[in-house]
């Protein structure tokens, strides 16, 4: 087996994941199918784009643009202030599905990162990656793949969006040399003027460079790209060691709730979610919240409660959140559920306790031959009997949130 290195790049991220939590929401509009795009205020008229959709892309709208200047370009562009806070918790969703592929994932940004694997087919590794983020999370990435993280971040760039790119060595003079230099990683604005000013226009013509004339002129940046535009890199991918403090999943139902059967059953296909991306992250939670928000005069309530031993069972976690649910609910009709997990600890170290649950161990193997099913062929190859026929989803959800409206009631 050979060992490949992937890119993994959410398309248009920011707007992406805004258009996917307004749909989860109760939103009619997807944002990627209009003008739009995320940054600053338009009341205002200040900031800056910091991402676009396709129509606004093609109505003249560029990322880092002033606000002014894009409505200037596109007058109908519908603006949306950005989220950071929803938009990290989109990040380490992707990042918790990635790493379910592989062990060693490096975050490189808040909307990219890189994967190494070994494997013998990695075509086919890509492709079910990205179909497994857009089934569970509902938007598209690019994925680059190569045998140094150079190439394969060059190789995500090829084509966007929703695309699996190779970019192997004996690919570097067809696919990379012919593009314009200033599409070579680490080539700025600045560098991409001194370098035209000398004639090379394209990543070929400065990989034919002389390395000793682009160090005379740039010094140890010269060096470098004249490196990158050649695919040479030796940089390891380092596996991220960020702790997750939380994982959830909330969701907007679309027809008011006032009947404890639909209301379970919402319950349960967002703790389908929350306990398999727990198990994902080889975690287990020490704490359930459940949350919900009424259908009419606003408000909402929430509780939570600690456990006397850790899980990542999905019917142990269940259990908990509808009797939480029961004891808060006030039999009013409610459009908005959440479900959540903290306190969160390493699955791969547990010591048993007198207090655990009947036969642990046989339901974690049950759970985990699920997850892989689930991942493999999509959520609906296995489901429960009491979703037939619903019309309720049987995994709910799919962004994690660290929301003070959420938090706020718990």
């Amino acid at each position: 087996m050979k060992k490949y290195i992937f890119h993994i790049d959410a398309n248009s991220a920011y707007l992406s994941w805004q258009a996917v939590y307004d749909l989860q929401h109760g939103s009619n509009i997807d944002l990627r199918n209009i003008a739009s795009a995320i940054g600053g205020d338009k009341s205002k008229r200040k900031g800056i784009i910091l991402a676009k959709s396709l129509k606004a892309k093609k109505a003249g709208v560029k990322t880092g643009q002033p606000l002014f200047e894009a409505l200037r370009a596109c007058p109908k562009l519908t603006i949306v202030s950005p989220n950071y806070q929803l938009y990290m918790a989109c990040s380490d969703e992707m990042m918790s599905i990635i790493q379910t592929f592989s062990e060693k994932v490096e975050r490189f940004s808040v909307d990219e990162c890189f994967m190494e694997l070994s494997c013998k087919d990695p075509l086919t590794i890509a492709y079910q990656l990205k179909n497994t983020i857009y089934k569970t999370l509902g938007f598209t990435v690019n994925i680059g793949i190569s045998t140094n993280k150079l190439l394969a971040k060059m190789g995500s760039e090829l084509e966007k969006p929703n695309k699996v790119h190779t970019l192997f060595e004996d690919e570097i003079m067809e696919k990379m040399w012919p593009l314009p230099v200033n599409e070579l990683f680490m080539v700025g604005r600045a560098t991409n003027k001194k370098l035209r000013k000398y004639g090379i226009n394209t990543i070929g013509q400065l990989a034919k460079t002389d390395i000793e004339f682009l160090s005379l002129m740039m010094k140890s940046h010269g060096r470098l790209i004249w490196h990158y535009a050649n695919g040479l890199d030796s940089s390891p991918v380092k596996k991220d060691s960020r702790k997750i403090k939380g994982i959830g999943n909330s969701t907007t139902t679309p027809f008011d709730v006032d009947d404890i059967r639909y209301a379970s059953l919402f319950i349960l296909s967002l703790t389908e979610m929350v306990a398999l991306r727990l198990r994902a992250n080889n975690m287990m939670c020490h704490v359930v919240h459940v949350s919900y928000h009424r259908a009419s005069q606003g408000g909402g309530q929430g509780r939570q409660r600690k456990l006397i031993t850790p899980t990542d069972n999905t019917n142990t976690i269940y259990k908990i959140a509808m009797e939480l649910f029961k004891e808060i609910w006030d039999e009013g009709p409610i459009r908005h559920f959440g479900v959540r997990v903290t306190m969160l600890n390493t699955a791969e170290i547990y010591q048993k306790s007198i207090f655990d649950e009947k036969n642990l161990e046989k339901k974690r193997r049950l759970n985990k031959h699920i997850d892989l099913l689930r991942v493999k062929y999509g959520s609906q190859t296995i489901k429960r009997a009491s979703f037939i026929e619903s019309g309720i989803k049987n995994i709910n959800g799919g962004i994690h949130e660290e929301y003070p409206m959420m938090t706020s009631l718990l």
